[in-house]
């Protein structure tokens, strides 16, 4: 096994294909480990897998497995920890399984690397959901979005020194599992770092209504499908593309031994903050009509207002974002809809065949 080897967990997903495709085409050999739950993760596979080949190596396994994580931690130099249960509401579905995949999981990865002679430094990506639903904050609506009456924190965004308060399962799955992440660098001076993630976005994002909303509110439109508001949809947050994400990764492994032990909110941060009505005006504009629009309940957990305060990571590191909302949403919608008109092709040239083959 290569002694550069980096392994990441989840690695088949939306972040950890691109984060793998970003290594790999530096030259690096990268060993994903994914269990392939997630819709639309195998194709991201395959993807890494034409465009790498063999500096891509793949262990099918799930975090819960700890003999299976223990494997896939030997001889790696690098942990980026992204496997895990996304979704608030399926958390409040099935609270066990949310701790098991996302606390227990957790505790899998860091007991793996500990027990190496030299612990690879661990990075894992957490949640703005840490904070719970921040319904101290004083909120004004401005337009069609929710912005924060105290007008430091609206020029900032949310900092690291907001107190915890862990809220809904996953919020307390995840929670925990960035606490242990904080607490290894501090109980055995292992190299661990948390990053407190707002919304991602970009290319290889298949999202759901859980997770993922601004694909997922792409995703629908091109369908010509009703999109579900829960809430009035003025509530607003920072969207990162994910060029930018993998950025500030391959920035806070390089600052790892001076930065460990912390945990840094990463998100695109006040100039990159939307509501959700928002990005149904700039859909509308992309797609020349505005998708249907159905209003429902405000669900469990859900913040008016997240926008991360990133000064910190950019202090230590000098990264910021780089791509502005309105260029990144109109990449992801070329993206997705380039991919639904190759799927479109396939399916019409797949009946195309059918159809001559029964005329013999």
């Amino acid at each position: 096994m290569s002694a550069h080897t980096t392994l990441v967990t989840g690695g088949a997903g939306f972040i950890g294909s691109n984060l793998a495709h970003r290594l790999l085409s530096a030259g690096r050999r990268v060993r994903v480990l994914d269990n392939l739950s997630r819709p639309g993760v195998e194709q991201n596979l395959q993807w890494l897998r034409q465009q790498h080949g063999d500096l891509l190596e793949f262990v099918r396994a799930d975090v819960r497995d700890a003999t299976a994580v223990a494997e896939a931690v030997a001889g790696v130099q690098q942990v980026f920890h992204f496997a895990a249960q996304v979704a608030v509401t399926t958390s409040l579905e099935n609270p066990q399984e949310d701790f098991a995949v996302n606390a227990i999981g957790t505790l899998n990865v860091l007991e793996a690397a500990r027990a190496r002679p030299v612990p690879p430094a661990v990075l894992m990506t957490s949640t703005n959901k840490v904070y719970g639903g921040l319904e101290d904050l004083q909120l004004s609506v401005q337009g069609q979005r929710y912005l924060p009456v105290e007008a430091r924190v609206a020029a900032r965004g949310i900092g690291e020194d907001r107190p915890l308060d862990f809220h809904s399962p996953y919020g307390c799955s995840k929670g925990t599992a960035d606490q242990y992440v904080i607490d290894y660098a501090r109980s055995y001076g292992m190299t661990t770092l948390v990053f407190r993630m707002s919304c991602i976005y970009g290319p290889r994002q298949f999202g759901t209504e859980d997770q993922g909303w601004v694909a997922h509110f792409i995703l629908r439109a091109l369908r010509g499908e009703r999109i579900t508001l829960y809430g009035d949809g003025m509530q607003v947050r920072d969207v990162l593309f994910v060029d930018d994400l993998v950025d500030a990764f391959l920035l806070a492994e390089q600052h790892a031994p001076r930065l460990k032990g912390r945990a840094f909110n990463m998100g695109g941060g006040p100039g990159n903050a939307i509501s959700l009505q928002d990005l149904l005006d700039r859909i509308e504009q992309l797609h020349g009509e505005r998708p249907p629009v159905a209003l429902d309940a405000w669900r469990t957990g859900d913040q008016r207002y997240y926008v991360s305060d990133t000064r910190a990571f950019q202090h230590e590191t000098g990264w910021k974002a780089k791509v502005a909302a309105e260029a990144g949403i109109a990449r992801l919608y070329e993206w997705l809809a380039e991919r639904q008109a190759t799927e479109k092709r396939g399916t019409r040239a797949a009946v195309a065949a059918r159809v001559a083959a029964g005329a013999h």
